[in-house]
């Protein structure tokens, strides 16, 4: 039995997985309801799987924060994960308290950890390697928390921007502080 793997990522309506401007952090949209979510889904055994640009924003991101200034538990929790940070350029030791490096192809990766695992597999972010996991059918679930606003002209990092094309199966779905959906398919790659 192989592990299964989320690509979790937060979007604009129109796409974009952050945007440049004054938009700040979840656009702005926060609430209670989300951030309670996302620390119980954090707050689950599971390994984190991250690419090195990824990993290199949220390692300065965190750095240039601390837990009462950043002020997300689910951030936290998720720094506090164990994690797998996929790269050819990055060296050992990795500034992240339980993370191995992974050098190599990210498919072959993450083929090898669906099978060793014995915990759920789960990327935030890590677009392109994420497109690359779900063209090569490893990426069983898509989690995309979209947020109620258009970034057209400052949208940055267009989440599916050069995938394969998938069908998706929707498997969940809700609303949080009656604006924010978050939406969990299962892709088939199409065709």
């Amino acid at each position: 039995m192989t592990a299964t793997y989320t690509f979790d990522v937060f979007s604009s309506l129109d796409g974009y997985g952050t945007a440049e401007g004054d938009w700040g952090g979840y656009w702005g949209k926060q609430g209670p309801e989300l951030l309670a979510h996302r620390l119980a889904v954090y707050d689950q055994d599971q390994r984190m799987v991250f690419g090195a640009n990824t990993y290199r924003v949220f390692r300065e991101f965190l750095a240039a924060n601390t837990e009462e200034t950043f002020g997300d538990p689910w951030v936290t929790r998720m720094r506090h994960l164990p994690a797998t940070v996929v790269s050819r350029t990055l060296r050992d030791p990795l500034d992240w308290p339980d993370a191995t490096l992974a050098s190599g192809d990210a498919v072959e990766v993450v083929a090898r950890l669906k099978e060793e695992s014995d915990v759920p597999l789960r990327s935030h972010g890590s677009l392109s390697m994420n497109r690359a996991l779900m063209a090569a059918g490893l990426v069983d679930r898509v989690q995309v928390t979209i947020f109620p606003v258009i970034t057209g002209r400052n949208g940055t990092n267009a989440v599916f921007a050069g995938a394969e094309d998938f069908d998706l199966e929707l498997i969940e779905s809700r609303t949080l502080d009656d604006h924010i959906q978050e939406l969990t398919y299962r892709p088939t790659l199409h065709g």
